[in-house]
Formats: C-alpha cells, sequence, structure tokens
C-alpha cells in the first residue's frame, strides 16, 4: 500500500480489498486522474482507495503523471529519545528540504537538518520510510521525501534557519510530541507511525 496526500487528504494505491475503508475506490485502470485530483482540491471528496492488480507497475505510472520533486530529511533523536521538531507556517514539522544536483539522498537529509536546525554530531541510523504529498506550484507537481532516522549528540543551541520561515526547533519528549503532532501534517505522522512501530 502507497498513500500519496494532496491538501492532506490521502489517495491509497493498494493491492488489497480494504476490510474498513471510508473513502470511495476506484480502478486503477478505469480511474479519471483529473477528475479526482480535482476534487479532493475541491475538498468534495476526503480521500479514496486506488485498487490496483499490479501495484508496482501502477504506483511507478501514478508517479510519472507529476513533475517528481526529490526531497530527504530526518527524525533526529536525542540521548533521551526525544524527536527533533520544527515550526513552519504554523505547523510543526521534521526538517527536510531539495537534494542538490549530484547529492546523494543520506549526504541531502543530513546537509537539511543541519542548515533547518543549528546542528551537529547527526549520525544516521538507517532508512525509515518515504512519503508523497502533491502540491499546487505553477501546476501540480509531487515531492518524494526520502526519511532517515538520525540520532545526535548535539550539546550546543538549536537555531532555526529563519530564511526558510522555520521559527522555532525543539526536542520533544513523546506526551510533546503527539501533541505536536495534532498540528501537523498526515505524511509527518506517517513517519512517526514508521519509527514508533520500530
Amino acid at each position: 500500500m502507497y498513500k500519496v496526500f494532496i491538501k492532506d487528504k490521502p489517495i491509497i494505491l493498494t493491492d488489497l480489498i480494504l476490510k474498513e475503508n471510508k473513502y470511495p475506490v476506484h480502478t486503477f485502470e478505469s480511474l479519471n486522474f483529473k477528475k479526482i485530483l480535482d476534487q479532493l482540491s475541491s475538498n468534495s471528496l476526503k480521500g479514496v482507495v486506488i485498487y490496483c492488480s499490479h501495484l508496482e507497475k501502477s504506483k511507478e505510472q501514478f508517479l510519472k503523471k507529476f513533475n517528481r520533486i526529490s526531497a530527504a530529511g530526518g527524525l533526529v533523536l536525542n540521548s533521551k529519545k526525544e524527536i527533533l521538531f520544527i515550526f513552519r507556517n504554523g505547523v510543526w514539522d521534521l526538517p527536510k528540504g531539495g537534494i542538490e544536483k549530484g547529492e546523494s539522498i543520506k549526504s541531502a537529509a543530513i546537509r537539511e537538518v543541519k542548515e533547518e536546525c543549528g546542528i551537529l554530531n547527526l549520525k544516521v541510523i538507517n532508512p525509515l520510510t518515504t512519503t508523497y504529498h502533491i502540491y499546487d506550484q505553477d501546476g501540480l507537481k509531487l515531492k518524494e521525501t526520502f526519511w532517515f532516522l538520525m540520532t545526535s549528540e548535539n550539546n550546543n543551541v538549536l537555531t532555526p534557519q529563519i530564511e526558510e520561515g522555520i521559527t522555532k526547533v525543539a526536542f520533544k519528549n513523546e506526551i510533546a510530541s503527539e501533541k505536536a503532532l495534532r498540528n501537523s501534517y498526515e505524511n509527518i505522522k506517517m513517519v512517526y507511525d514508521t519509527y514508533k512501530e520500530g
């Protein structure tokens, strides 16, 4: 199963018949993509399930319909297992950003976390997940973000990257993290859930 978000509403690509489902179901082969995207954008639809007989092939065909932008970021833990959050545009988020030409995904993730948070001593533990969301900026684009689990023994004061609209950077314990996630994006909640599932 893959989830692609548009305005925080899910497009669920799956090859399983879902037992519990609150969204209309379409088959990939008969789907009118433009109509579905218009309905999701206009709030007349809260989400959609797309049944795919060949999931990986259908996912690649779906992604090819968009100008794809690649990004990388991290869910960073300190020695107390607190999670590093950034506050940007009135929403709690995790640090991430675009991959530069010639840069590896892992290097981009480390660089973006450092730049957005002013943090040092980052260590990548392992890849965590990949998220997808569609946004409108001179036409529909699909952002594919590669997430890594990281740790840091940073003892310096964290510095938000103000020029990127980040106004706060903070490590949060489990209770504070779950509170922050109530004012966050669905794909960030997915990253957190993937981390919690181990």
